[in-house]
Order: C-alpha cells, then structure tokens, then sequence
C-alpha cells in the first residue's frame, strides 16, 4: 500500500478514528492500541501480496522468542551469548536468502545446475521492507543482550505467562508498526520500545505532523514524481547521444529524485507516526551540503548509517585498534552496506567507493594534524567551504549512477558519453530538471541558513517567522493539489 495513493487514506482515516475515538476500557487501553496497530500494520504490508505476512510473522516471532529468552530469569548467563548468535544468523540467513541468493546463484553456479529443478532459484522474489525490518530485529535482540538480564526500559524480564504475552505483543508492534515498516528510517529497539506506552489525543503534535506531511508529500509527489518522468532518460541505451548538458542535467536531476523521494518518504513516516504519538528518528538533514563524504553519512539516511556503527563499526572495533584496523573496519562497513542495498555486484562497488572516500579522508586528517602548521588564509576559508560541498555533491551524484544504471558497462556507457562532449542541448528536459530540482536547492540553501540566522529570525519576529512559515507550507500543499506527477513506488521499496 502507497502512501501516495487514496487507498491509503481511507485506511489511515480508519485507523486513526478507531485508535484514538473509542473509548478504549482504560486498564487495557495499551494493548487494545497496540494490537490495533499491529493488525492495521499487517492489512498494510499485505495488502497487494499477501503472503509477505508470513515473512514478517516468522521474523517477529523468532526475535520475539529469543528475546524473551534473553530477559527470562531462567536463562543463565552461558546460555545469553548463544542464543544472541542464533538470532543473529537466523535473522541474517533469511535476508540472505530472500536477497542474494539470485545473485550468488547467477554469479557462481551454472546454469545446468539448477534449471532442471522446475523453477528458476535466480528469480526469488524479494520481501518488501525485509532489510529494514530484518535490521530492527537485530537491533532487539542485541539492545536487549547489552542491557542484561534485567532488560532495559520497555522490555523488563515477564514473571508470568500474561507479562510474557503483553512483552510479545509490544515486540510484534515495534517490528510490524506500519510507517517505518517498508522503508524506515530503521528504529532501534532502544529508540522506541520506551515509547509504548497509552496514548491520547493530546499526545499529537499537530503543528509537527502537518508540517511533516505537508513537505513530505511535497517532496515525494511534486518533486520526486516529476523528476522521475524526466530522468527516464538517464537509461540505456536511451541517453547515448545526448550534448553533455543535458547528460549532467540528468545526473543532477537523478540525484535531487532520489533525494526527494526518499526524505519525502521518511517525513511522511516521521508525520504518520507522531499521529499515533510515536516519535521516530530523523533520517535526513540536509546531506547535499555536506563538505565531506564524511558529513554526508552523517547527514544521509541517518537510521542506517547510525546502525552500521553501532551494530557493525564498533563491534569490529571501530577506530580503537589503530590506523589500519580502522580503516579495514570502514571499507567493510562501507562495503556490506553497499550490498545491503541491494543484490548486484554494482551496489558493493558502490558502497566500496564510499568506503575509499571515508578512508582517504581519514588518512588526510591524519596528516593535517601531523603538519598542522600549514593553514589557509581567513579569505579563502568561505571559498574553500563551498568548493568542498560541490565536490562532495558531484561525488555523491556520480556514484548514484550505479543505483539508475546497475549495469556496470552502462555506467561506462553513460561516463564515455558525457567525456565525449557531444555539443549542443535540449532545452525542455533542462528545464523541467531545473524547475523540479529548484525546490531541493532551495531547501538545502534554507538547512545552511537555518543555523546561522533561522533562531534569530524567529526570536526577533516570530509574527512573521510564523507567517512567512505557514503561507509556505500553504504554498507546498496548492502544489501538491495542483502539480503532483503521476503516481509511482518510492525508490527504497527495492531495497
């Protein structure tokens, strides 16, 4: 099911109105909310295939299970790391099989091997959501190992079979909950499970959850949508030929869609949730003006980037067993959250870049402590900030490339055509990219600003702050009303 789509509203009217407008006995209010929930989050994921609920039940149970094992008072302290590991490898193992098998098969095994077992094993279909939610159970169960037997807030050790049933419930509810189910941003079961608890109407903040929908919706149907049906032509064999411009004005409008769709979505979830009065994490925060590669995983799909330090980075032993082992460390992360994206060869390559960037970049600060006497002058500070911030974005955007084009002989393709300077331009794509991406630009100029003289604009005149603020989200909901493109699946569906 779409956000972006009028199915979607009347299921969320309904869920709404039931959760919040019956009068709920107050004693059982919590587990008749959660368990609403839980029910609307699986008619939500089911509702186009419905066998995709017995992936996420199995999965739920599994981490559920192994979690009440950790916090039973009948587990003894030998027995908590091995039932950890089994959950790990289970969880892995599926998101294994559902995601990369097709790529281990078509990579490894001749074809003859298998083709005569009456299906094609290089075709398995794959889970929607599986990676974000396969993440969130590692994140239960390994919050819950590093808390010890006492459990943390949220999830305290059950001392009946009712505790037991009420701790099930809440795990099923922080795996199944239906706004971060198929796209995040990835919860941390140390991030959420405290916030269970009964909710009212007066927990919704409704200044936060219009604002948040209103410029997700925006970014999504406006901007997004609208780039979408432009950059068709960033594809092959489509854009051989085309001048260069127009070549890079395809990159960037790529680059701004894949933006907008994806932050747009995480807004939208970020609104939904605080519906219901759940908070989630930010995932996004301005990365396009980032200066570094660096800045920008910490600016970009946060939820991720966070979890593959503290799930992944750290337990490898992050920066603490020197230089080398560090950088070993950030070029495996890098890498395997490369292929977390998903099941090419291209999308470790990918992540593999990234992780040479991070490295080089570590390597050069290392040495500008080392010979720290060497300092730019005060007037080219400001220049120099710039120049770093359009080098990260072309970075960024040209390594996007690998995301539209998994192909890597098309990615050369695309690199041969723009090097081989065909003159000339097209002006209607041009202009569409611009026009569409305007709105990106201009939110990122807004997230530069913001710091700098965002709080002294609203404490000096907060009439008008407050004026200017709502005849501008005024402005984004006409546009959604008057200029959406055509409806489409939000881009980190595939992965």
């Amino acid at each position: 099911m779409l956000f972006n789509s009028w199915t979607f509203v009347v299921f969320l009217v309904i869920t709404f109105g039931l959760y919040h407008f019956i009068p709920w006995p107050h004693n059982k209010r919590l587990w008749c909310q959660i368990g609403l929930l839980t029910m609307a989050s699986y008619v939500f994921y089911a509702w186009h295939t419905p066998w995709l609920i017995v992936i996420l039940a199995g999965s739920t149970w599994i981490n559920a299970f192994v979690t009440l094992k950790l916090v039973s008072p009948t587990t003894g302290p030998g027995r908590r790391k091995p039932w950890l590991l089994t959950a790990i490898c289970t969880n892995l193992g599926l998101l294994a099989f559902f995601k990369y098998t097709s790529l281990i098969v078509r990579s490894f095994l001749p074809q003859y091997w298998w083709a005569h077992w009456g299906f094609d094993i290089s075709r398995i279909p794959l889970p929607v959501g599986i990676s974000f939610f396969t993440f969130q159970g590692i994140s239960l169960v390994v919050d819950v190992y590093r808390a010890g037997p006492s459990g943390m807030p949220g999830i305290e050790p059950p001392h009946s079979r009712r505790e037991s049933g009420e701790l099930f419930l809440r795990m099923a509810f922080f795996k199944a909950f239906f706004p971060q189910l198929v796209a995040g941003p990835i919860v941390k079961a140390h991030e959420f499970m405290y916030q269970i608890k009964a909710k009212s109407l007066q927990d919704v903040d409704w200044d936060d959850v219009v604002k948040k929908l209103i410029l997700g919706f925006f970014l999504k149907m406006v901007v997004a949508d609208n780039l979408r049906e432009v950059t068709a032509g960033l594809s092959y064999p489509a854009f051989l030929g085309l001048p260069w411009i127009n070549l890079l004005f395809l990159l960037y409008g790529f680059s701004f869609q894949i933006f907008a769709d994806f932050a747009g979505y995480s807004l939208i979830a970020m609104g939904l949730a605080r519906l219901f009065g759940y908070k989630l994490p930010i995932n996004f925060d301005f990365p396009y003006i980032s200066q570094s590669i660096t800045e920008f995983w910490r600016r970009w799909h946060i939820s991720l980037s966070t979890w593959l330090k503290q799930y992944l980075y750290f337990p490898l032993g992050g920066n603490r067993k020197g230089p080398l082992r560090t950088y070993i460390n950030l070029m495996l992360v890098m890498l395997l959250g490369g292929l977390w994206h998903g099941a090419a060869w291209s999308y470790m390559v990918w992540g593999g870049a990234h992780g040479l960037f991070l490295v080089t970049e570590r390597l050069f600060a290392s040495w500008s402590e080392r010979h720290s006497r060497f300092h730019l002058p005060q007037f080219l500070s400001r220049p120099m900030a710039v120049l770093r911030t359009l080098v990260t974005f072309h970075v960024a955007s040209f390594l996007w490339l690998l995301f539209q084009l998994p192909k890597f002989n098309e990615a050369v393709a695309y690199v041969r055509e723009l090097a081989a300077w065909h003159p000339g331009f097209q002006p209607q794509p041009i202009f569409a990219i611009a026009l569409f991406s305007l709105p990106v630009v201009i939110y990122h100029l807004a997230g530069f600003a913001k710091p700098r003289w965002g709080s002294s604009w609203k404490e000096s005149s907060p009439r008008v702050y407050l004026t200017t603020s709502n005849v501008g989200y005024a402005l984004l909901l006409f546009l959604i009303i008057t200029n959406s493109g055509n409806a489409g699946a939000f881009i980190y569906f595939q992965f």
